[in-house]
């Protein structure tokens, strides 16, 4: 039984523990900066890539390039165009959550509806692991062209 309740202990001050853990502004930035770098250095190797396998000369490099910075930033237009939908989304989905959060309140006991809370932030939880996993797992795509027969 001790044995038991030790292990009940470390593991809720591991869960404290790892969810004390805070990112700085700074950090973010730093993130930021070094995905983008990477994006960058992706992207010109498949440029790269598609020089070598498709033979192509200096200025089909360029338009290909000026292509798809057109398209990239035709794309942000379209995600900062359809921002304020996404927000007044997010609004609403938050507002209905409170709802539901305040009626559950009133139907189950405290007992109950801290265990129900207790729950739902354990599910959460796990969709957040799993879906971090998945990212974990992707492969990268196949990018040959199918051989011909």
């Amino acid at each position: 039984m001790k044995k038991l309740v030790l292990a009940i202990a470390f593991i809720g001050i591991g869960g404290l523990a790892m969810a004390q853990q805070t990112t700085t502004p700074q950090d973010k930035e730093a993130r930021r900066a070094e995905m983008h770098q990477k994006m960058e250095q992706k992207h010109q190797e498949h440029l790269d890539e598609m020089k070598k396998d498709l033979n192509l000369n200096d200025s089909q490099v360029a338009q290909i390039k000026s292509l798809h910075e057109k398209r990239k930033s035709e794309m942000k237009a379209d995600f900062d165009k359809n921002k304020e939908v996404r927000q007044a989304k997010m609004e609403d989905m938050k507002a209905k959550r409170a709802q539901m959060d305040a009626d559950m309140k009133k139907i189950l006991t405290p007992d109950q509806y801290d265990k129900w809370q207790a729950d739902r932030k354990a599910k959460m939880e796990q969709r957040k692991t799993a879906m971090k996993d998945r990212k974990m797992m992707k492969k990268p795509m196949n990018t040959e062209a199918p051989e011909a027969k």
